[in-house]
């Protein structure tokens, strides 16, 4: 109880002092959310049309769509559905948005000070260009949800009385509501943590490498396996230590992560060499650096794409968003440093740039969706339309023909939602719908442009990008039968190259598959074999075609 009372009225003093900084720093951190009229956050548009999709059938206007039961992976859909039902889409889509920024900045400046047991107030600029970095660029916010709270977590549950394990429970199943990959971080770690304090001296060191051997397996089994279509298609290994995270539109952010990872080096070697001299202790680095250095092994050695099942959706970019975790990690490493004025002054430097940069990109993305509104707005309602919608040369964030699902709101319907066709989110879709397809690999083919247009499919319409040198510019055409939804527009030629590739491994895993006991497979589900590795990749090296085999 006394261990309880201390800890309770430590937060309560830390609120009391620090109440007028938060409400100033909560404030600025949300800027981005309202700087445009639209939060551009790649899939995030998806989830808002999907929100809408939901509002109409539980109005029953959404032939052939339903609602799953579903128990994670859908926190921020559920919050997004009920205040959208009070205060509608657009007002939702701001409130929801900032308040997950909120949860993840908060969540993960609450640990790094529970674990630290100081204020890491230096680290708030890295700690703002996380909570706008990559997992919450592409859009995936359950995900990114679950880290915030999963962060709040770790921070009650780290070295708290028993009864503090009541908070926590409920903090998991939050935690477990928005996504799973954030609740086995939060198990996981906690896990990790206790039994390395009961392992004595050299033992310690067998349980990094138990982890790393784990990740090893799981790499020498997905490569092995055919039917998993898995890839690492990332880039060198090396890039991905968490400063990876501010890699989004452009080379630019690439340089300037670059810059802030080499600065946060920087710091800590003299922080390093100034505790030589003074004999101080260098223990406090040695958790936040092994739990490091694990995770960067894990990003390192886990695909970052593979399909399970034929029927299903991709697990996709999994090592691309867990380096939220590395770099999570990486600033509790930063947090143990003492703390001085040429810390904030540098990372405060590198945050300025980086918004800088995000307002820029952001705008320019609300541009391309306001000509978006512009060619559905006249549409008689009910009107199908896809999309084929390309990122610029060099941007990591690919799912910008999402801004077209957000733009159909109460003009349209996007017929190549991928969300309902995935079996993944709370919204599903049943065969003969008119209002999204129910295959998944259709969905993939027709944002890749390789669609071929059925007579079921008619009348349809396709948006695209009509001005290679502007492609901020759309314009709409009404399809017709036996055609390829791609045939007119802008489309880069990596795309091609990447889809040549993937058709042929789709190849490969239909071959393996009939060959090896899986299943005796039909001439019918040839076709859904083949178009089963159908899929949109961002620019990076190529993948190896030489593991395909052919009859």
């Amino acid at each position: 109880m006394t261990a309880r009372g201390t800890q309770s009225a430590d937060a309560l003093a830390f609120l009391r002092q620090s109440k007028l900084r938060m409400l100033i720093l909560s404030a600025v951190l949300v800027i981005p959310c309202v700087w445009h009229l639209r939060v551009e956050a790649g899939d995030l548009a998806s989830h808002i049309y999907n929100a809408w999709l939901a509002q109409l059938i539980e109005k029953g206007q959404a032939p052939g769509l339903y609602i799953a039961k579903q128990w994670s992976n859908v926190l921020f859909d559920v919050l997004l559905l009920r205040t959208a039902n009070l205060v509608g889409i657009a007002a939702a889509e701001k409130i929801i948005v900032s308040i997950c920024v909120l949860v993840f900045f908060w969540g993960v400046l609450a640990f790094i000070q529970k674990v630290t047991e100081r204020p890491p107030w230096f680290l708030a600029p890295c700690i703002a260009m996380l909570a706008y970095g990559y997992s919450f660029s592409m859009g995936f916010m359950n995900y990114y949800l679950s880290l915030g709270l999963a962060c709040f977590g770790l921070a009650i549950l780290w070295r708290g009385p028993g009864i503090d394990w009541i908070a926590g429970g409920l903090i998991a199943a939050l935690v477990w509501l928005a996504h799973p990959i954030g609740f086995l971080w939060l198990l996981g770690t906690l896990a990790y943590v206790k039994v390395r304090a009961k392992l004595p001296g050299w033992w310690k060191l067998a349980l990094p490498l138990l982890a790393v051997s784990v990740f090893a397996a799981v790499r020498w089994y997905a490569a092995r396996r055919p039917t998993l279509m898995a890839d690492w298609d990332r880039g060198p290994f090396y890039f991905y230590n968490g400063a990876d995270q501010l890699g989004l539109y452009g080379k630019r952010y690439f340089f300037l992560a670059a810059a802030a990872f080499l600065f946060g080096v920087v710091c800590v070697a003299v922080d390093l060499y100034g505790r030589q001299r003074e004999g101080s202790s260098w223990k406090a680095f040695e958790l936040p650096l092994e739990l490091y250095l694990v995770t960067f092994c894990a990003t390192a050695l886990l695909p970052e794409n593979l399909r399970p099942s034929i029927y299903g959706g991709w697990i996709g970019l999994l090592g691309s968003r867990l380096t939220s975790i590395t770099a999570i990690l990486g600033l509790w490493l930063l947090g143990c440093l003492k703390p001085r004025r040429w810390h904030l002054a540098g990372f405060g430097v590198c945050a300025v740039v980086f918004f800088a940069f995000l307002y820029q990109d952001t705008g320019w993305l609300n541009r391309l969706e306001a000509n978006a509104e512009k060619l559905v707005s006249d549409l008689p309602p009910g009107t199908r339309v896809i999309a084929t919608i390309w990122a610029p040369p060099g941007s990591r964030i690919n799912f910008i023909g999402h801004a077209v699902e957000r733009a159909c709101i109460g003009h349209c319907f996007n017929y190549a939602n991928y969300e309902p066709a995935s079996g993944e989110f709370r919204v599903r879709v049943r065969k003969g719908s008119p209002v999204a397809t129910f295959s998944s690999d259709d969905a993939q083919d027709m944002a890749w442009g390789e669609y071929e247009v059925d007579e079921t499919d008619i009348p349809m319409k396709q948006v695209y990008q009509c001005d290679a040198s502007d492609l901020a510019k759309l314009c709409i055409r009404e399809l017709k039968a036996g055609e390829a939804n791609g045939r007119i527009g802008y489309k880069p030629a990596s795309a091609r190259w990447f889809s040549f590739e993937w058709r042929v491994l789709a190849c490969g895993r239909a071959w393996d598959s009939m060959a090896s006991s899986e299943s005796t497979l039909r001439e019918a589900d040839w076709e859904s074999r083949i178009s089963a590795g159908r899929r949109g990749l961002p620019d990076g090296p190529a993948i190896a075609v030489w593991r395909t085999r052919f009859d």
